[in-house]
């Protein structure tokens, strides 16, 4: 016997197997086809579960997950604490848990125009630490690496810019199969296109994932249960997504209807949470079902080239946004007045999320006050759209679009063993979607489907645990 020990936030799936058929676990996928992730414990066979968030399990000789139990909840528990007592606790904890995950360590530090990881630049700095910076923007994109490069040279960090280019998915494809095992779909994770020059950058990731949602209100008003289910649905539930679990569903004659039965897996869910403010119970839920399920899914990537460390995913930080009040989250207002006490230069540089605003002037960013910049914006995507340089907002741009694209596009999905899962006419009619009616909305289906053939012919029916 084992005992396996799972972080609150876990930074890597682990699996373990149970009693049940070896066979394919097709409300899963259902699942997985209609979000990106699979939720829960659930796998592509029902005799595999993946390891819940926070526990502790007893796994036997023969990997059978003999018992699981829980060794922390989430809970909402807010202090009587003044706002700034707060701050100063919260840049103690999240310095004190960069200092101790990156010791005696050379940093590599993903920058974005954002929050998350400027707020990482800010301690890295503060506590002077061996840092090396990089980001990428996609070609024919907002030129995200500007504002990067800026964050670095405030603190002198060196920098190195990537471009992500046109097709590099296809030369990567099989790789990326074995890396993540298939458990996330494949257009999200740009990371895969400079692999191999990440592996030269340092010793060890400090990665800003999950920032976003731990130092947010995710509702701004309290709501019932069943509106607690309407908005989670509406978060976790992509473009297209839907109508290709419901095809699903159908073609394998699977009982009932896949709306109730996906609504019925999140409200059981949420149930079982025991907080009454909505906000943060939302909170609690993709941190215990999102992020060890699909954001976590494809830190991987990031691991084949070095080992990782998460400062939001972390117990401590994790157990200190449960005393934090809400008013104090909302609005991301912990992190902003973090930088501006520690580094009030990377305060005034651009908030890409509010461009072209910063951290001081983006309340800024509403009517008429962005009229001017959103006026610019739309000029001059319209000028690249007329000589024929379309701008890319997403990744999926880049890999699916064009002739080249579709020439591997179309392999994958029709002469790649797809068929062994999904009848043919289901694929044809998700790929002319794409093709002729709504690019956006379909890109979600045509990557889900793409990941679910790289599963079958990579892994060809056997466990990957």
């Amino acid at each position: 016997m084992k005992t396996v020990k799972t972080d609150i936030i876990p930074k890597r799936q682990q699996f373990a197997k149970i009693a049940a058929s070896h066979t394919l676990n097709y409300e899963a996928i259902c699942v997985f086809m209609a979000t990106g992730f699979f939720l829960d414990q659930d796998c592509y066979y029902k005799d595999e579960v993946c390891l819940r968030p926070a526990t502790n399990n007893v796994i036997d000789k023969d990997g059978i997950l003999v018992s699981s139990e829980p060794w922390f909840k989430w809970h909402y528990t807010p202090s009587n604490l003044s706002y700034e007592e707060v701050l100063m606790n919260f840049m103690s904890v999240f310095e004190n848990v960069i200092d101790r995950q990156t010791t005696n360590q050379k940093v590599i530090l993903p920058l974005s125009g954002g929050l998350d990881s400027r707020t990482q630049a800010v301690a890295l700095k503060h506590l002077k630490k061996d840092v090396t910076s990089y980001s990428y923007n996609f070609e024919n994109g907002y030129p995200e690496t500007k504002l990067s490069q800026a964050i670095a040279n405030v603190c002198n960090f060196p920098f190195k810019p990537f471009s992500i280019t046109k097709h590099y998915l296809w030369n990567h494809i099989h790789e990326l199969a074995e890396i993540n095992s298939c458990l996330a779909e494949f257009t999200h994770p740009r990371q895969m296109a400079v692999l191999d020059e990440l592996r030269n950058l340092g010793d060890v990731f400090s990665l800003g994932h999950w920032g976003d949602v731990l130092f947010d209100a995710q509702t701004k008003n309290q709501l019932s249960l069943e509106e607690e289910v309407n908005l989670v649905l509406k978060k976790i539930v992509k473009p297209g997504g839907l109508e290709l679990a419901i095809k699903l569903w159908q073609s394998w004659n699977l009982e009932g209807e896949f709306e109730d039965y996906l609504r019925s897996r999140v409200k059981s869910l949420l149930m079982d949470i025991n907080i009454d403010n909505s906000s943060a119970k939302i909170r609690a839920f993709k941190s215990m079902y999102w992020a060890p399920r699909w954001t976590t899914a494809n830190l991987t990537i990031f691991e084949a080239a070095a080992p990782i460390t998460l400062p939001y995913y972390s117990d401590e930080m994790c157990e200190f946004i449960c005393s934090v009040p809400e008013a104090y989250l909302a609005n991301r207002k912990l992190q902003i007045d973090y930088i501006k006490r520690r580094n009030i230069k990377l305060a005034k540089i651009t908030w890409h999320e509010h461009r072209p605003f910063n951290l001081n002037t983006y309340l800024y960013n509403r009517k008429p006050y962005n009229y001017p910049y959103r006026i610019f914006n739309k000029i001059k995507r319209i000028k690249n759209n007329l000589i024929g340089q379309a701008y890319v907002q997403r990744n999926w741009e880049l890999q699916f679009l064009g002739t080249k694209n579709d020439t591997y596009l179309r392999k994958y999905l029709f002469e790649n063993g797809l068929e062994v899962l999904v009848e043919n006419e289901i694929t044809k009619h998700f790929y002319k979607s794409f093709r002729e009616k709504n690019s956006v909305k379909y890109s979600h289906t045509l990557s889900m489907l793409l990941t679910l053939s790289l599963w079958q012919s990579t892994f060809n029916g056997k466990n990957k645990t």
